[in-house]
């Protein structure tokens, strides 16, 4: 009783994870990809190799990018700990692969990876909204800010709806990103439940934990979708 206890607990404790990771991840992926599409939303001179490299992170390969950062956030020779020494900000000795800082560091990377996605579905779902209507309020006196509170973010409510639920499945089952950083034994802090499936199914060789663990995963996920999806939806309809 006391050994299933402890595999509940520690479950939860992985879901709790899981859930602020793709949280923070989504929130943050669809900010950049909001600030990022609207600077790019109009003509300038440069915005293609703008937009190039913008899309560099999520045109890089997943585990040669993350290994990359992996050396980056290293304590003793990673680049991190360096430039922030030399801004005197903290004395170089960092771990940002373990404790607390674990958390912090893999949603970082996790952001790197996705926010160009959404970059390019809110410049694509940007660039279907007609110029006439921004002009129109131009004309009645609506500054930028107006314009993007008024007219940009609620035409892309049905972009919006799609993506953050295609960027939460995407972070709540990312396994790439966390293994790549921390490997079969991450800190507490990054202890998502992928890696917890991972773990039970293929390092104790607990095949029946890990298949009821993605059962009841899947169970979740399909419950938060439809949540998600009804909310959504009725606020469409009744905006």
């Amino acid at each position: 009783m006391d050994f299933h206890s402890s595999i509940g607990a520690a479950l939860l404790r992985s879901l709790g994870v899981t859930i602020a990771f793709s949280v923070v991840v989504v929130a943050l992926s669809w900010l950049l990809g909001v600030f990022g599409a609207t600077l790019l939303q109009r003509s300038f001179r440069g915005r293609a190799v703008l937009r190039t490299i913008f899309l560099v992170p999520y045109a890089l390969p997943v585990f040669a990018s993350v290994i990359v950062w992996k050396f980056m956030l290293g304590q003793n020779t990673g680049m991190i700990n360096h430039v922030l020494a030399q801004l005197h900000i903290t004395n170089g000795q960092t771990f940002w692969l373990l404790g607390n800082n674990a958390f912090i560091s893999m949603v970082v990377v996790a952001v790197w990876r996705l926010w160009p996605f959404a970059l390019l579905t809110l410049m694509a779902g940007m660039q279907s909204i007609p110029g006439d209507i921004y002009e129109a309020a131009a004309v009645d006196g609506a500054n930028m800010w107006q314009q993007f509170r008024k007219l940009t973010l609620p035409m892309l409510r049905p972009v919006d709806q799609v993506l953050v639920l295609v960027l939460f499945l995407w972070t709540f089952n990312d396994f790439n990103v966390p293994y790549t950083l921390f490997a079969d034994s991450p800190p507490a802090s990054a202890d998502i439940v992928s890696i917890h499936v991972y773990q039970s199914s293929f390092i104790t060789w607990n095949f029946g934990l890990g298949s009821a663990m993605s059962v009841l995963l899947l169970l979740f996920l399909l419950i938060v979708t439809v949540g998600y999806l009804l909310i959504t939806s009725r606020r469409t309809q009744d905006a």
